[in-house]
């Protein structure tokens, strides 16, 4: 196709759809936006090429001016958002304490069923040291067995601990 006959072309479908484009476009955006998009419009037509391609003009012009629109109203959307630049005092990152609290709650869990499990010799000494802090020497005076025994069940009980936190992981 050539230049001429591109420009009759555009003419002849310019001059058939006009009427009922700018009638859509005013009632979206109103009268005095109505006129530029119309020609903003076309101008994008005859820039593509897909004047000589297209099967149904009528129905390629309406899609265009649909996406014209929704690309406006993309656009306006975008200059409307405000932006407020980080600021490093007021907008410092907030530890995850909401994540601590849960995985502290499971971490407790997870000890006090192993606690549970213990037998009752071994959950005694191992409480005792752990919540009053005596030493295996004060333990063993007061359990009535060996310093021995009571590392022992410090072990196993430490143990017990360990490989059940190992098995929630």
């Amino acid at each position: 196709m050539t230049a001429s006959e591109r420009s009759d072309t555009l003419q002849r479908l310019y001059r058939a759809e006009q009427g009922r484009l700018l009638r859509y476009f005013r009632t979206r955006v109103g009268r005095e936006e109505a006129p530029d998009l119309l020609q903003e419009m076309f101008t994008r037509l005859l820039r593509s090429g897909a004047l000589e391609r297209v099967e149904n003009p009528s129905a390629y012009l309406s899609r265009c001016a649909q996406n014209l629109l929704i690309e406006r109203w993309g656009k306006k959307r975008r200059e409307q958002s405000v932006l407020f630049p980080f600021d490093d005092e007021r907008d410092a990152p907030l530890p995850p304490e909401q994540t601590w609290r849960i995985e502290e709650t499971d971490a407790r869990r997870i000890y006090r069923r192993s606690l549970l499990a213990m037998p009752r010799r071994t959950r005694r000494i191992f409480l005792m040291h752990r919540l009053t802090g005596m030493t295996q020497r004060q333990i063993a005076k007061q359990v009535g067995i060996g310093e021995q025994s009571v590392a022992y069940h410090m072990m196993r009980a430490v143990t017990q601990c360990k490989n059940a936190a190992s098995r929630s992981d």
